[in-house]
């Protein structure tokens, strides 16, 4: 029987989004492989955590290509995108906790992608004037990350409906969260 490395890698994901202090044992009985078997594939944590970065990475990118940025305002791609990164939001969630992604010099080529993506969409919203100038692309695209991550937890953990989950991030963060004063 041959092992399907994607099935054990979205095995781990879903366990590690919700136990990200999970065990490789309780990865491999997550999976419904040996540990033996896991370790075959996977080294170690480090080895299992680089091969979900990846992952992670590649369903990013193609929720960035199915949201197609370039076309439309800018909020309504947004939109799009964050509908499209809905059923990786759990992933990206760990993914953007895990330390050990993002120190020392060999951090993946791939965020710096994803960033100048995310970036560049904030930046033709602001020179459009469809999103505000006050805040740099960079922040914007950091927040988004965050809410993202903020409401795959509470959907998570039956805080929030997941039918409310692109509703949440997208008006929080361009509205924010100061109460308009009709006048």
């Amino acid at each position: 029987m041959s092992l399907d490395r994607e099935q054990v890698l979205r095995s781990a994901a879903a366990l590690l989004t919700r136990k990200s202090t999970a065990t490789m044992d309780e990865v491999a009985k997550a999976a419904g492989i040996g540990r033996a078997t896991l370790h075959r594939h996977f080294a170690g944590r480090d080895a299992l955590v680089k091969a979900l970065e990846n992952l992670g990475i590649q369903e990013f990118e193609a929720a960035l290509d199915a949201a197609a940025l370039d076309e439309g305002g800018a909020p309504e791609a947004l939109r799009r995108l964050v509908a499209a990164v809905e059923p990786s939001a759990g992933l990206l969630s760990f993914l953007v906790t895990e330390n050990q992604l993002f120190e020392g010099q060999e951090v993946n080529e791939g965020w710096n992608r994803l960033d100048a993506r995310v970036s560049a969409l904030f930046r033709r919203g602001q020179e459009r004037g469809e999103i505000r100038i006050d805040l740099t692309p960079a922040w914007l695209t950091e927040a988004l990350y965050g809410l993202i991550s903020s409401g795959a937890w509470a959907v998570q953990d039956g805080r929030v409906a997941s039918q409310d989950f692109q509703y949440m991030i997208v008006e929080l963060l361009l509205g924010g969260a100061r109460r308009s004063v009709e006048q």
